[in-house]
């Protein structure tokens, strides 16, 4: 079995700890989802083409946090753009999201689509 990697940051480590508390489906971390493109998502069910992304740097302003700087949110954009074009329903979540209740709710609703 491959090694799984290792999240990148805070939020993914407590995303995936709760994820397997409440009980959710095995997710697949860093999957690369449009090769030859290196995209990745944080977290991803394949067979479904269904992908969860934490969205960390948001707290840290315009200035410093990836996700809200112009260039990393338009390349975010491309991302998710592609993804949908090829089907991928991605959810995005924000540290604070990061909750029992809206993650049981997302595991219910992926359970239904198994």
């Amino acid at each position: 079995m491959a090694k799984i990697p290792a999240a990148k940051s805070e939020p993914e480590e407590r995303f995936a700890l709760a994820w397997k508390v409440l009980g959710g489906p095995r997710l697949e971390r860093e999957y690369q989802f449009a090769p030859p493109r290196k995209w990745r998502f944080d977290f991803a069910r394949p067979i479904e083409k269904i992908a969860v992304e934490i969205d960390g740097g948001i707290h840290e302003g315009a200035g410093r946090g990836r996700h809200l700087r112009q260039d990393g949110y338009e390349k975010d954009l491309e991302k998710l753009n592609t993804a949908a074009l090829l089907g991928w329903r991605c959810l995005r979540l924000s540290p604070g999201m990061i909750q029992p209740a809206l993650l049981q709710r997302i595991i219910l609703e992926i359970q239904r689509s198994l």
